[in-house]
């Protein structure tokens, strides 16, 4: 597996010119090491990304220094910064984890740089030593004397694992310390500021919440919208804003609940908030209050005191004008996250409405203004379109294969067969003529019809799929639509719902529901049972 040489330095760190001429000299130099040499990951990781953060650097040079001492090829490198060890075992990490789930065949060893930088839990630790065990990999830190080849090393590392977690208690401690702390505080400390806001340094080096520039435009929008005489419903509002392709808080659409929730942030104004859920009054936020009996102000308001409380009676209105109290039948909608619209790719929910007395039922967009589709045809034409594609699949299941066995018995067949090539030369042992040399050539020719045999792609550490003779329409008649939706889910297999006008049978356009199936190229891995490497079932 040729080095990453094309892999972007740490994104959000910033890299000197030297930093960088040195990291592309170690990839060079590591490019040049033999191409069966042991296979090596680095993993680098940080909890808290600043602007002076050079931790990440420093790690990630150290690794490759250490891995070209080593004499081991990289394959990559898994960066995770701003994860927590803690509260992140390594199999759920964004970058490292999608190596240990999906790509170990790639590697021999795992390299880190502390321990504390790895795993903070000795639980976890455990896990991975297990999982290294069963799938014959090593694990190697620069700064802890880690060596999962002897049995020493492993309670070297076992009591290692245990001082961290410690350690790690005793940050625990000091983080709730600094949360308490920060409420007594005009300056902004630590956390994440409500939409509208970000934090920003001072002369004095401490800092305070000023108004992010886009941010801030789009919320007082969206204040300035609901103010008017005639204000817009917060769905409303919510569809303009994804057309205009603004981003939501987390980057994705906007969406109703979102929104009413930093609308309902008295932050807006200025002051310090902590999370204290109030359902009488649908508000997650309450207002921390100062020593002199005053709320904490801790930056400018976006939405002065008397604007905000004017707001919330505009929500308040909104809120009672609902027909539908409940729109969403939560749990009820089948094949929850297959089932999309074509427009958005988001998601049809099941949806009820109630007149005279009586209930209806229909699947609907939650992002659009689509209309409502019958829930019992849309699940029907996807069961029978997917069971016409995918019914005949056979059940797979995704194995750990090593091919060391293998490449022993490989390496053996070649020894073999330079032996008797040497000895059935001119003047070799076997090149005598009669019973020895006939029984030589025979035997010859069998180690080379061998190694001819020899699937070259049986020597690598590799995943196979093995079947235990059912199909999927099998699996589906015993476990329903529920095993249905989860294997089309673990597929990315989608269902786009979207309407078409067209010509009815009198010539007056109609307009017609179209559900068009979209499977992925690699769908048979997808598809493919995979066992939990990780299952904590030792603990």
């Amino acid at each position: 597996m040729p080095t990453e040489l094309t892999a972007p330095p740490l994104i959000g760190v910033t890299w000197s010119a030297s930093e960088i001429a040195e990291l592309e000299e170690l990839k060079r130099a590591n490019t040049g090491l033999l191409e069966d040499a042991p296979k090596a990951l680095l993993s680098v990781r940080l909890s808290i990304l600043t602007d002076d953060t050079t931790s990440p650097i420093r790690q990630e040079l150290d690794l490759w220094r250490q891995a070209n001492h080593d004499r081991v090829r990289v394959v990559g490198v898994a960066r995770d910064l701003n994860v927590s060890a803690t509260k992140v075992p390594p199999w759920k990490r964004k970058e490292l984890g999608a190596w240990l789930n999906n790509r170990a065949p790639e590697f021999d060893v795992l390299y880190f740089w502390k321990l504390d930088r790895f795993v903070r839990r000795i639980l976890d630790l455990q896990v991975i030593i297990e999982w290294c065990q069963k799938l014959h990999k090593n694990l190697k830190s620069l700064n802890d004397p880690i060596d999962l080849s002897s049995q020493m090393g492993k309670t070297i590392v076992s009591l290692i694992a245990g001082m961290a977690e410690v350690e790690a208690a005793n940050i625990g401690v000091r983080v709730s310390s600094l949360w308490s702390y920060a409420k007594t505080q005009d300056k902004w400390l630590v956390g994440a500021p409500v939409y509208g806001y970000k934090p920003e340094k001072q002369e004095d080096g401490k800092a305070t919440l000023v108004f992010h520039p886009e941010r801030y435009r789009v919320i007082r929008y969206v204040i300035d919208a609901l103010l008017r005489k005639r204000p817009p419903s917060v769905y409303r509002l919510c569809i303009v804003l994804n057309r205009a392709g603004i981003p939501g808080p987390s980057g994705g659409l906007w969406h109703g609940t979102s929104l009413r929730l930093i609308l309902r942030n008295p932050a807006l104004t200025g002051v310090r908030t902590e999370m204290k859920k109030d359902p009488a009054r649908n508000v997650r936020s309450q207002i921390v209050w100062g020593t002199n009996g005053k709320p904490l102000q801790v930056g400018p308001p976006i939405s002065p005191q008397e604007e905000w409380d004017q707001l919330q009676k505009v929500l308040d209105a909104l809120a009672s004008r609902r027909v539908n109290k409940t729109p969403w039948t939560k749990g009820s909608t089948q094949f929850l996250g297959v089932i999309v619209c074509f427009s958005c790719g988001g998601n049809y929910t099941k949806r009820t409405n109630q007149n005279r007395g009586k209930k209806y039922f229909y699947l609907r967009c939650r992002a659009c203004n689509s209309a409502g589709e019958n829930p019992e045809q849309i699940y029907g034409a996807l069961v029978s379109t997917v069971l016409e594609e995918l019914g005949d699949h056979p059940v797979e299941y995704r194995e750990y294969a090593r091919g060391e066995e293998t490449r022993k018995r490989l390496r053996e067949v070649e020894a073999g067969i330079e032996h008797y090539m040497t000895g059935l030369a001119p003047g070799g042992r076997f090149a005598v003529g009669g019973f020895v040399q006939e029984t030589a050539e025979k035997t010859f020719n069998a180690l080379l019809a061998e190694m001819a045999a020899i699937d070259p792609e049986s020597t690598k550490d590799r995943w196979v799929l093995t079947h235990g003779g059912k199909t999927y329409r099998d699996q589906w008649e015993t476990g329903g639509m529920e095993e249905m939706t989860k294997d089309l889910l673990r597929a990315g297999i989608k269902f786009c719902i979207r309407r078409e006008t067209v010509k009815g049978p009198d010539g007056e356009d109609t307009e017609q529901t179209i559900g068009e199936l979209l499977i992925p190229e690699d769908v048979k891995e997808r598809l493919a049972i995979r066992e939990d490497q990780f299952a904590q079932t030792s603990f």
